[in-house]
């Protein structure tokens, strides 16, 4: 079973770093909530949609060699 299929469709923000392989919660703030990253609020429990986290990479990708990939 790879990652995506071991966590649920709205993870946590713990479950989301783990999905974007990244270790910091500020990370996650800073470099994809702050930039489009859709978060769910209920009750002041925050969830990020696993089809939410799959389109803003997709709509982040570059070609290799630009500027921006660096």
């Amino acid at each position: 079973m790879n990652v995506k299929e071991s966590l649920p469709r709205y993870m946590s923000i713990k479950q989301t770093l783990v999905y974007f392989n990244i270790k910091s919660r500020n990370t996650l703030k800073k470099n994809y909530i702050a930039k489009g990253l859709p978060v769910v609020i209920i009750n002041g429990t925050k969830r990020i949609d696993q089809l939410d986290a799959d389109k803003f990479m997709e709509a982040h990708k570059t070609q290799a060699g630009s500027e921006s990939a660096e």
